[in-house]
């Protein structure tokens, strides 16, 4: 688990060692000068300061622009972002409230179904998962959407599912985790959280590669190597924010590894993901605070065996 936390918090944020020499100028003779020939600098290439006006289509776009697409969709408790190309969400947002997690819709009346605001060819199909060995993992949990029948409906499209392993993470450890993302309305006024897959390279021999399963046949689904949950909560008597991240393996977790283990700091989840969460807000101290400063980052694990 700290091989995450190192990896993501140091290598993708381009961390590294720097190193220096140093030498003791009593037991070194002066450098002899050596003459040398510099070479005139080579010409600057030249590059627009500002981006071409893209404001209309261009020539090179007179038949259509080939994207990249992403199906923004917004529903009753979540937005999502839909990745065409691996068939998954790039990101799903929600914004909780102990008032808006209120509700008596039960889950058991929901099922799974294909997304028809996707085109047919870039959509994840529900014969994807049928005996992948994955789980098919809400990233907005039903739990969440509570408020009535549609509003849980639409957390079944498979627009805001990802596969996930099921023992031991989606039914247990993430599981865990979402319950506490949902109490911390208990501690917060209102708290935004945004939640989504990555595919994290990994090290073989002297490369790093990025490796994952592709589910369907034909394969069509890809399965994330990582999760990651960005959460900012604010008090209404309070006038800064706290923010916390956390990105953990889509694999089996003990349920004696600490929550902190996974947390990281927002800006590695960033650079792992490609994205900009709550970009709105200044990070600056006094203005944000990280989330585990401000209440206990520990799962509960009697949680789920009392619902």
């Amino acid at each position: 688990m700290h091989r995450l936390v190192t990896f993501v918090a140091g290598a993708l944020l381009g961390g590294g060692v720097i190193y220096t020499a140093t030498r003791n100028s009593k037991s070194q003779q002066a450098p002899v000068p050596v003459p040398v020939s510099i070479p005139a600098p080579a010409p600057q290439l030249q590059v627009r300061s500002a981006p071409l006006d893209t404001s209309s289509e261009t020539e090179f776009l007179t038949y259509g622009n080939p994207g990249p697409v992403s199906d923004f969709l917004v529903r009753s408790r979540y937005a999502a972002s839909y990745n065409r190309a691996l068939r998954n969400p790039n990101w799903v947002a929600e914004h909780l409230t102990q008032e808006n997690l209120k509700g008596t819709a039960d889950r058991a009346n929901s099922e799974f179904k294909e997304d028809p605001n996707v085109p047919v060819q870039f959509r994840a199909l529900l014969k994807d998962y049928f005996r992948s060995g994955y789980d098919r993992g809400h990233m907005c949990p039903a739990a969440d959407a509570k408020k009535d029948n549609l509003s849980m409906n639409e957390t079944f499209l498979l627009t805001n599912i990802a596969p996930q392993v099921g023992k031991g993470f989606n039914r247990n450890y993430w599981a865990i985790f979402e319950i506490f993302v949902r109490g911390l309305t208990k501690s917060f006024d209102d708290v935004y959280c945004i939640t989504g897959p990555l595919y994290l390279p990994q090290k073989e021999g002297d490369k790093w590669v990025v490796k994952y399963e592709v589910i369907g046949n034909p394969p069509n689904v890809a399965v994330p190597t990582h999760f990651f949950k960005v959460i900012l909560a604010k008090r209404k008597n309070e006038a800064g924010f706290a923010i916390g991240a956390f990105a953990m393996p889509n694999k089996e977790i003990d349920d004696s590894t600490p929550l902190t283990a996974f947390s990281l700091p927002i800006e590695a989840v960033e650079k792992a993901a490609g994205l900009q969460f709550f970009d709105k807000v200044e990070r600056k101290a006094g203005v944000v605070t990280p989330l585990c400063s401000k209440i206990d980052c520990k799962l509960d694990h009697n949680a789920w065996k009392r619902k």
